[in-house]
């Protein structure tokens, strides 16, 4: 497993019992994770001082207790890149810091090319892949269905200070632009593919991971260049095993193209008890 182990304003504190307790700069939320089953015998004295606490709903969806006095919006920093934190109603905070080692695996992958490198962010979400990427030197087309998520996107490159960086910014359903695309000719150098296990296109559009990914990789191979760099899909379905996303890229992309295929989980590092939270997997094909 490969741990984002860099980050000074994101902790994950402790986790136990269903629960996650983490430090995002200087406020502390309580986050549901399925993941964690295990209970621990001794916790962090932080829990009881959270600034807001997100409980699920039976019906599905939940919301936030909030406990404490704290910012509707604030920055959080990792590396040169800043990220705008907001807790939203589906428990998210418009940034999964487990990606955080992608994006610094996308960051080497770019500056060790050589070349101009292109990169299509499927799925892009607020864009901490999108920045990294033109931080490294790309231009990226960053594409999402959600307006909302662009929109805050675009705010994250320019706190970062990237807003003047080769980005085109697409509010689309991800399968229809990558089918323009090709249609266009337009190529890209590398793919990245953070796809939810649910989901619905602007235009209502069913996405469900399982159902979806294979023809999607597949659709994604006649956007690639004629010497790609990369292609990298994120899963956060826990019943798909990354081995199956790798093997789908062994059969489609590298049967094409050659280079070589891995897979691997992510997570986050717990410093209460020194273990490492499983947060999802990305299965890869590289070049080399």
């Amino acid at each position: 497993m490969r741990a984002a182990e860099h980050w000074s304003d994101y902790e994950l504190i402790d986790a136990t019992d269903g629960n996650r307790l983490e430090r995002w700069k200087d406020t502390l939320l309580v986050r549901p994770d399925p993941q964690v089953i295990w209970k621990n015998e001794r916790t962090s004295p932080l829990w009881d001082k959270a600034n807001a606490v997100y409980h699920r709903s039976a019906s599905g969806g939940g919301k936030w207790e909030y406990r404490r006095r704290m910012p509707e919006r604030w920055q959080i920093r990792y590396g040169d890149l800043k990220l705008i934190v907001s807790p939203t109603g589906f428990k998210h905070t418009g940034v999964f810091p487990e990606q955080a080692v992608n994006w610094d695996a996308y960051r080497r992958l770019i500056e060790g090319a050589g070349r101009p490198v292109k990169v299509l962010n499927l799925f892009g979400y607020t864009g901490g892949a999108t920045l990294a990427c033109a931080a490294a030197g790309a231009s990226v087309c960053h594409v999402d269905a959600s307006k909302g998520m662009v929109a805050w996107g675009r705010e994250n490159a320019a706190a970062s200070g990237l807003a003047d960086r080769p980005i085109r910014w697409i509010v689309d359903d991800c399968a229809k632009f990558v089918a323009r695309e090709i249609r266009r000719g337009v190529r890209y150098d590398g793919v990245i593919m953070d796809p939810p296990s649910y989901g619905r296109g602007p235009g209502g559009e069913v996405w469900k991971l399982e159902d979806s990914i294979y023809d999607f990789i597949d659709l994604c191979t006649d956007v690639l260049s004629d010497e790609p760099l990369f292609v990298a899909v994120n899963s956060y379905t826990t019943g798909l095993s990354p081995s199956v996303m790798e093997y789908i890229l062994k059969t489609r992309v590298a049967s094409r193209w050659g280079g070589r295929t891995e897979c691997d989980e992510i997570g986050l590092p717990v410093t209460a008890t020194g273990g490492t939270v499983p947060c999802g997997a990305t299965a890869w094909w590289l070049a080399k």
